[in-house]
């Protein structure tokens, strides 16, 4: 009878089993949806402008003249030393060719520079409408009969070809992005677990959440139009495998140490989920909420980046929670060979490095913590260095033929503008209006284009070069005559001038939104106020320096002739919301501490000894994801994930180590102020408890 109950005990159970189930059964729910993603990614100019700018109305409005959007180009033919007869020659051959091959709004007229040694056709077509693919094909054909030869340079620019090449790189970095961050993943789990078969549960589980994620963002773009980009569908699978891989080694960490004081791995699995569950939990909601504010920025791209990352990183909980488990449970002790955490083993004693750094701040707390405050301060005056605004043509880190094409130009045409601003005016008013364009300062000329309902186009050329501040008075002066007479001015320089303006005001709107809303989640979760303001200081400061840290690189060392207007808000939330999880883990658990009667620096630096290796590991592999954005071809793609790889390097090993824990021993009960904690009598601090560090190194 007792050698039957003894069997019947030990059965392993069904839970596990169970999930795994339902994990195949979300995955066949899922699978139609997540390969139908990249059908509804936008990367238009409308995708990306602030919804309520003149621009955007443009872009809109022109979606419904006839032909639809207009596909604007610029043939540039050029020859140093000056342009032969025989290349005027070639040059009109092929801009005849492309007139009797292609829907053209009028036939090209060449424009010579005044040095002779380039000639440029401004080519416009509304056969491609709104369709990228159409539009995309269009460019290439053109670009097809297009071509230089002897010494004679050919190239094709204009905001269609800059729109082409802008989608195709996007379009391309879905694998490379996908692979080389599963590259990195792989490869720190291997360096971190030193494991053959471990480190392989945390990344399978990683792609399924990816999947998921997909599936999931499809959905919402279908059911409630939420944006696609190439931007936003990126930054999802960085933050899936990123915060997901983040989760997974707090997880694996504690059941490692669970698995030495209970015998069966469903137990010890219960009770590590019970220990770290809810730091986990705290710490994605604090990234899905700071993600969901996104949602009150004007801007289109940052406005649809919020939803699918907060899909991202919600997509990777519940798969660390759900999947992650029953895999490592059915899998047992076994997998963590060749070092198995054996029932009642003790872990190997060795010297530990939070411990000393720990020891290290305790000694003379205000000292460290002032240290640390004056370098980030230094750091974050590097910000001031920051180049200017990014142009079109310096947005690319290589050089596509739209961009050879802009160059060209701006050399060779320095007197005059080369790319027409678009006017949408009411059709009543529009000869009245034209005259009026006419007449503004900077204008070169303006003419009359197509119509439909109420609205008719104006192609507007500015005397002054594209993107240069002439210009941006011209586009500036055209508003403050022809906006209150209910017009609106658009093209490739007035989008980029609503994309600066429009995120200077996100940013004044967005971060306070972000603020309270991790406020207000960290007061919840760690009873307190003090606490979570130390916390939200820190992260800021860490933004301040990382940007400044980007402001001394940015253009000495990359090269970079500007910065991404959105740079800031975007590193921003995402450091603040990313920084916030790993201080989470480390006053969740200081505060762990005090409650079983431990005094506030007593249980920091318990805290530290116990979580600094995870949260070491942590940050080291979601710095690695975001440092993978520094490989594609985009220069906004670079600074964004330079800026926040180095503010979660600087995040780990400088204010999670140092200054938090230099603060919580200087302002001891007085951090969890005006909980309980605060106000508890003086009690002689129990001993140091001899536990093993939480680390997912082994």
């Amino acid at each position: 009878m007792g050698a039957a109950t003894t069997t019947k005990r030990r059965r392993p159970r069904a839970v596990p089993w169970v999930l795994l189930g339902i994990w195949v059964a979300v995955l066949a729910l899922a699978w139609p949806f997540a390969g139908k993603l990249g059908d509804v990614q936008k990367d238009r100019a409308v995708d990306y402008l602030p919804a309520s700018a003149d621009s955007t109305q443009v872009a809109k409005i022109q979606e419904r003249l006839p032909g639809g959007e207009t596909t604007e180009l610029v043939l540039v033919y050029h020859r140093d030393g000056g342009l032969t007869a025989a290349d005027r020659k070639t040059a009109s051959a092929q801009v005849r060719s492309l007139d009797r091959q292609f829907e053209l709004v009028a036939t090209p007229t060449g424009v010579a520079s005044k040095d002779g040694s380039t000639l440029m056709y401004p080519v416009a077509s509304t056969a491609p409408g709104i369709d990228e693919e159409k539009r995309d094909a269009f460019v290439n054909d053109v670009r097809d009969v297009v071509k230089g030869e002897g010494g004679l340079d050919a190239d094709v620019g204009g905001s269609g070809a800059l729109a082409t090449d802008a989608s195709e790189v996007y379009q391309s970095l879905d694998g490379p992005l996908l692979y080389t961050t599963v590259a990195v993943v792989a490869v720190l789990l291997i360096l971190i677990y030193r494991s053959p078969f471990l480190w392989l549960v945390p990344l399978v589980v990683a792609g399924v959440a990816n999947f998921l994620s997909m599936g999931v963002a499809y959905g919402l773009n279908q059911a409630f139009g939420t944006s696609v980009s190439g931007q936003s569908s990126g930054i999802m699978t960085i933050l899936v495998f990123g915060a997901g891989t983040d989760y997974a080694l707090l997880i694996v960490a504690r059941y490692r140490e669970e698995l030495r004081r209970i015998e069966r791995p469903d137990e010890a699995m219960a009770a590590a989920l019970r220990g770290c569950g809810p730091a986990v939990l705290a710490s994605s909601g604090t990234v899905a909420a700071g993600l969901f504010c996104l949602l009150a920025a004007d801007l289109n791209s940052s406005r649809g980046m919020g939803p699918l990352g907060a899909v991202g990183v919600l997509s990777a909980l519940v798969a660390m929670l759900t999947l992650l488990p029953p895999l490592l449970v059915v899998l047992g002790r076994r997998v963590f060979w060749p070092i198995v955490p054996a029932f009642g083993s003790e872990p190997k004693k060795r010297r530990s490095l939070f411990a000393s750094m720990g020891s290290s701040a305790g000694r003379r707390p205000l000292a460290v913590l002032g240290a640390g405050a004056v370098l980030l301060g230094a750091l974050a005056l590097g910000a001031f260095n920051l180049p200017g605004n990014l142009k079109q043509e310096d947005s690319f880190t290589s050089k596509p033929d739209s961009i050879a094409a802009m160059e060209t130009l701006a050399t060779a045409y320095p007197e005059r503008g080369t790319q027409p601003i678009n006017v949408i005016v009411p059709t009543a008013d529009a000869d009245r209006l034209l005259d009026r364009a006419r007449s503004v300062p900077g204008v070169d000329s303006a003419e009359r284009g197509r119509t439909a309902e109420k609205w008719t186009e104006l192609s507007v050329v500015a005397k002054a070069p594209p993107q240069t501040s002439a210009e941006t008075a011209t586009i500036e002066a055209l508003r403050d005559e022809l906006d209150p007479r209910g017009a609106y001015v658009g093209g490739p320089s007035a989008e980029q001038l609503d994309l600066k303006d429009t995120n200077a005001r996100d940013r004044l709107v967005v971060v306070p939104i972000v603020l309270a809303a991790v406020l207000l989640v960290l007061v919840a979760l760690l009873r307190s106020l003090v606490a979570p303001l130390l916390l939200l200081l820190a992260v800021v400061a860490v933004w301040g320096a990382s940007l400044g840290i980007g402001g001394l690189v940015f253009e000495p060392l990359f090269g970079f002739e500007g910065t991404d207007p959105g740079l800031g808000l975007l590193s921003f939330v995402f450091l603040v919301a990313l920084g916030v999880d790993y201080g989470i883990f480390l006053m969740h658990r200081m505060r762990e501490e005090c409650l079983e009667g431990a005094e506030t620096g007593a249980a920091a630096l318990t805290a530290l000894r116990t979580t600094g290796g995870v949260i070491a590991s942590a940050g080291l592999v979601l710095a690695a994801t975001f440092a993978v954005l520094t490989n594609m071809p985009m220069v906004q793609l670079v600074e964004l994930g330079f800026v926040i790889a180095v503010g979660v390097l600087l995040d780990t090993f400088l204010v999670r180590t140092y200054l938090v824990t230099s603060a919580s021993l200087a302002l001891g009960d007085k951090v969890w102020w005006p909980g309980p904690l605060s106000r508890r009598p003086r009690t002689p601090a129990p001993p140091a408890r001899d536990e093993p560090e939480l680390t997912a190194v082994r």
